[in-house]
């Protein structure tokens, strides 16, 4: 650039700085004014001084310790994410049935499927009765035969079927249900404290367990009384494992039982993944389990109801589909207020318009509307129910016998009395207000590590990756922003982008550019 473009330049904009004072005179705004400070005929200037620049290093000392309890809190909640084995003190270790936190480590790195069967395992044979957890909107597509043909063959073992969610039924449907699962084994009608408020969100443990006494809760008197009894029968104190598939409610129960939010709960689906002790008082010891493992042979209905997303490949369409064409399709009309279908893509064409689910382009979004249509019937607040066979056929692992076992040592005469109560006290919606769904009967589970099917390559090179990706999080987590810059440098470098310097070249070379526009406005 020659001088003489150089100085015009300069002195364009000497006069647009000039004019936009002149601007802001004319607005009235003037610069603040600075402190003049202290005058000098001021009495005690010199004390005044000192008092404020005394104030002034306590303001900094303020700042510096403020700064360092910050600091000290990131490095504790660090901590805590990444240390899973810290668990809330009135939780005991699951160490005194023999498992290490190495071990721990050592199966996380397993396939999950192989895990969840070795934990079931464990709480199966630590426990003296076993509480199998029935979703009361399909009760025989929630019993696995195989995990009650363990049970049995144990020999010492009790079973009892806890009918949850019972507030989702009509009251008939509950009394039928009811009656045809008493004459096997003993059955207890629950409903477990669920916070309507926190449904979107994973309500995660704290040291300090939340007690909520005064929540809604049925079924926990009959239960407590239906164990407490059994216990003094015995005669020593007894272990209680909670089992059941995934999204039961198992976690919910035990919480409700404890009446204090102990135990991972939350709208996903396999929250839980390993055994948890928790001590309800000095005879009774109540232990979580992870959900059953659903085995491929089973419907595609099933499949979809009781696979969680966490170990098993969903595809949202397909699983959506399956549980639309079990449904009463003139009550699903009804519920989700869309006009008739003839098929499942139309309905969920028609689902993804009614609530506002749209691509770019403003086409419907039709796998949203299927996650959408999934995540209510995995969910806890949708109100649909199956009714129950005409003839009570007992399955092949039972017989009189076992029946007879089963119940003995319970007093069932009180347990019926308070199933009758917890009817009479729910309040559940009316058959017109729910949905007819036809069940696929009882879900084969997988509790041998043999019959495991192998995961996918694809499968397996994602959880690698995620696995990856969760390490490169920690291990940047904890470098200090001086690393992270050093670190960050030389990758911009080889991914193609310019180096430091060139880009501070590149940068002058920009601002001389735009003062040469900016010359060439004026003219």
């Amino acid at each position: 650039m020659t001088c003489h473009k150089r100085y015009k330049i300069k002195k364009k904009v000497r006069e647009h700085h000039r004019k936009l004072r002149k601007e802001a005179k004319k607005r009235g705004h003037k610069k603040p004014r600075k402190d003049p400070g202290i005058p000098n005929s001021a009495p005690f200037k010199e004390t005044l001084l000192r008092e404020a620049e005394l104030r002034k290093q306590q303001l900094e000392e303020l700042k510096q310790q403020q700064k360092l309890d910050r600091q000290k809190e990131q490095d504790k909640k660090r901590k805590l994410e990444t240390d899973p084995a810290d668990e809330p003190s009135n939780v005991e270790s699951v160490e005194e049935f023999g498992q290490s936190k190495p071990k721990k480590a050592k199966l996380s790195k397993q396939n999950p499927k192989t895990v969840h069967c070795l934990e079931l395992k464990k709480v199966i044979e630590a426990s003296d009765i076993l509480l199998e957890v029935l979703d009361a909107r399909d009760p025989l597509g929630c019993r696995c035969p195989q995990v009650e043909e363990v049970i049995v063959q144990s020999g010492h073992k009790k079973l009892v079927l806890v009918l949850n969610k019972s507030d989702l039924i009509p009251k008939e449907n509950l009394e039928n249900w009811l009656n045809y699962l008493t004459k096997e084994l003993p059955t207890v009608v629950f409903k477990a404290f669920t916070n309507p408020k926190d449904k979107r969100k994973i309500t995660k443990v704290k040291k300090k367990a939340v007690s909520f006494k005064h929540k809604v809760c049925f079924g926990k008197e009959g239960l407590l009384k239906l164990l407490g009894g059994f216990q003094e029968t015995l005669g020593k104190p007894i272990q209680v494992g909670v089992i059941g598939f995934p999204n039961v409610g198992k976690s919910s129960i035990i919480n409700s039982l404890k009446q204090e939010r102990i135990c991972n709960v939350g709208i996903s689906m396999g929250l839980t993944r390993s055994m948890q002790v928790v001590p309800l008082d000095k005879q009774i010891t109540i232990i979580d389990s992870p959900c059953f493992i659903v085995s491929p042979l089973n419907s595609s209905t099933a499949l979809a109801l009781r696979s969680p997303a966490s170990i098993e490949v969903v595809k949202p369409l397909e699983a959506a589909s399956a549980i639309l064409s079990q449904a009463d399709a003139r009550q699903v009309v009804l519920k989700y207020n869309v006009p008739n279908y003839k098929n499942s893509l139309e309905f969920f064409t028609n689902l993804a318009q009614r609530r506002g689910l749209h691509q770019k382009g403003g086409s419907p979004n039709v796998e949203r509307a299927a996650k959408l249509l999934w995540s209510e019937w995995t969910g806890a607040s949708l109100c649909y129910y199956c009714q129950p066979p005409t003839l009570w056929t007992p399955p092949p692992h039972f017989n009189e016998n076992i029946v007879a076992d089963m119940k003995r040592g319970f007093n069932l005469e009180e347990l019926e009395k308070n199933n009758a109560h917890n009817i009479q006290a729910i309040r559940g919606p009316s058959s017109g207000n729910s949905i007819l769904f036809w069940s696929s009967g009882l879900t084969n589970g997988i509790i041998e590590e043999k019959d495991i099917p192998e995961l996918p390559k694809v499968m397996q090179q994602g959880k690698q990756e995620e696995r990856e990706d969760s390490e490169d999080k920690e291990r940047l987590s904890d470098m200090s922003p001086i690393e992270e810059t050093s670190e960050a440098l030389p990758e911009e470098s080889i991914a193609g982008e310019p180096s430091t310097r060139s880009s501070i070249i590149l940068d002058e070379k920009t601002k001389e550019d735009d003062a040469y526009d900016f010359s060439t406005d004026y003219a």
